[in-house]
């Protein structure tokens, strides 16, 4: 098994750049799946899996930067999309017991 890919040794170009490489390298391992086959295909989940390692400590560092008001529209934001969600389910229960009905 492959070291798992350390991020937290990137500065934030690093990262980005880094990011850029590994999402270019994945498109390029799945073309190659896809055409000739690779000699390691487990290669793809691991490239896949350093792609959201990347992606998940820039969006840390994203959220670490952000300001005390930045993170409380956050929190209304996540709790707005949850309300929706609620509200969306109670939706769909009725419709289906409407059509049950019938």
């Amino acid at each position: 098994m492959a070291q798992k890919l350390d991020t937290t040794v990137f500065s934030a170009e690093e990262l980005v750049e880094e990011l850029r490489n590994a999402e270019a390298n994945y498109q390029k391992l799945k073309f190659d799946h896809a055409t000739t086959g690779l000699d390691n295909p487990q290669r793809l989940v691991e490239v896949r899996r350093d792609v959201a390692r990347l992606k998940t400590e820039l969006r840390k560092r994203q959220l670490l930067s952000s300001s005390d008001e930045d993170l409380a529209n956050r929190s209304k934001i996540k709790a707005r999309r949850k309300r929706q969600k609620v509200a969306c389910a109670v939706v769909k229960r009725k419709s289906a017991k409407r059509n049950n009905n019938f």
